[in-house]
């Protein structure tokens, strides 16, 4: 008797299927012939694919067009396409004082980003939630969409989350606060959630400055530091989604914390104006140094302050050794300093380069990215996309549901 025969064949044809999607999002027009050299299947499992692509909405077959003079012997050759609105998905980043929404269509092309300023730790759960739902529904009415027509969101989150998408309940915060189940249950969208800083990692290899690197980490350096960590490709989690968490570097000398760029360049500058430095921080906070920003010290050493140049020296030094021990664990190509610090932590790139070496016998490359703090959420599009091309046969995008229901039962 042969057992999981059916499962096995559906299983071959779900991973065909998304390998044909991948294909041919952002690919154009494209023949039969064109998608057998670009996946490495046969004729017949192209066609069929596509043909159940087409029926599911997916793809459009487009009608082959000839001159009046054209001769062309046999039958003319099939031609599909990818309809980048048949769906849309949703990427959200639910920082600690801010949250941020995009909507994007199939190809990944942002339709609108919306961001609202919001103390997330500080309110009860229901009231987070409602803010995600004015979120969401600001981002759907300014994309131009519907509700109906989104197939998968992912959020990310500043916690450790397992691969099958479950937040490391040592984490307090997130007790209260289940927020796959929340926007499930109001929206009954199907709802992936991440760590954030995996989510940057997916954003960076995806459009950023990693795209086509394999072995990679993606660091966080704002307030806080965090990583996602990539090995031939693959987003790494660990047993419950700790892989990428740097608290050891609580141990690591010279650093002791998991503090970031941001803020310790804010402490170390008002350190050196209570101590009485003359330096153009001083004008730029209004010589209160409560208010002194990182912003603040790296526009003022970019204008060749001393003080300020010193805190930078410093932090150079300081992630020069967060680097060095990342390195020396997992040993990537390259290491990417991303969030809202990416614009100015530019400047820490050579004397860290200079530096890393004293600390790792296996030195990465380094760079800032440059996609901005809306990182995480790109990073939430690519996840939500992934889902959609690895379940495409499972889902249908509205307009088709639409159409299947006029057309009522086969």
């Amino acid at each position: 008797m042969q057992t999981g025969t059916a499962p096995s064949t559906q299983l071959v044809r779900r991973v065909n299927a998304t390998a044909m999607l991948k294909a041919m999002r952002g690919g154009g027009i494209l023949t039969g012939t064109e998608l057998m050299a670009a996946t490495g299947l046969s004729r017949a499992t192209v066609i069929s694919i596509c043909d159940e692509l087409v029926r599911l909405g997916w793809l459009q077959e487009l009608e082959n067009q000839r001159g009046a003079g054209d001769y062309v012997k046999g039958r003319p050759a099939r031609r599909f396409a990818f309809d980048d609105s048949a769906a849309s998905v949703i990427g959200i980043d639910i920082g600690a004082t801010k949250i941020t929404a995009i909507v994007a269509d199939m190809a990944g092309t942002p339709l609108s980003r919306v961001t609202t300023p919001f103390r997330t730790y500080n309110v009860p759960a229901n009231e987070r939630a409602d803010v995600l739902d004015r979120i969401a529904a600001d981002a759907l009415e300014k994309a131009g969409v519907t509700a109906d027509s989104v197939l998968a969101v992912s959020v990310g989150v500043a916690a450790p989350v397992s691969r099958e998408g479950e937040v490391l309940r040592a984490q307090e915060f997130w007790k209260s606060f289940d927020v796959r189940r929340i926007v499930s249950e109001r929206h009954g969208w199907h709802v992936l959630l991440e760590n954030d800083a995996n989510l940057a990692a997916l954003a960076e290899r995806w459009q950023g400055t990693a795209q086509g690197v394999d072995n990679l980490v993606v660091m966080l350096a704002g307030d806080r530091l965090g990583s996602g960590i990539l090995e031939s490709g693959r987003l790494l989690h660990g047993h419950v989604g700790g892989f990428g968490e740097l608290g050891f570097l609580d141990t690591v000398d010279g650093v002791g914390d998991t503090y970031g760029i941001a803020h310790y360049a804010a402490l170390w500058g008002r350190e050196a104006l209570v101590a009485g430095a003359e330096t153009k921080m001083r004008a730029l906070c209004g010589d209160d140094p409560q208010t002194l920003t990182a912003e603040m010290v790296f526009r003022a050493a970019a204008d060749g302050d001393e003080a300020a140049g010193g805190v930078l020296d410093r932090m150079a030094h300081r992630m020069a050794r967060v680097v060095g021990s990342i390195s020396t664990l997992v040993n990537p190509e390259l290491v990417v300093i991303a969030g809202a610090v990416a614009a100015s932590a530019g400047s820490l790139i050579p004397a860290m380069e200079q530096q890393i070496p004293d600390f790792t016998f296996t030195p990465p490359r380094l760079a800032t990215s440059t996609l901005g703090d809306g990182i995480v959420s790109l990073g939430a599009i690519r996840h939500a996309l992934d889902y959609v091309e690895e379940h495409a046969l499972d889902l249908y995008p509205a307009s088709a549901s639409h159409q299947m229901a006029a057309a009522g039962p086969a």
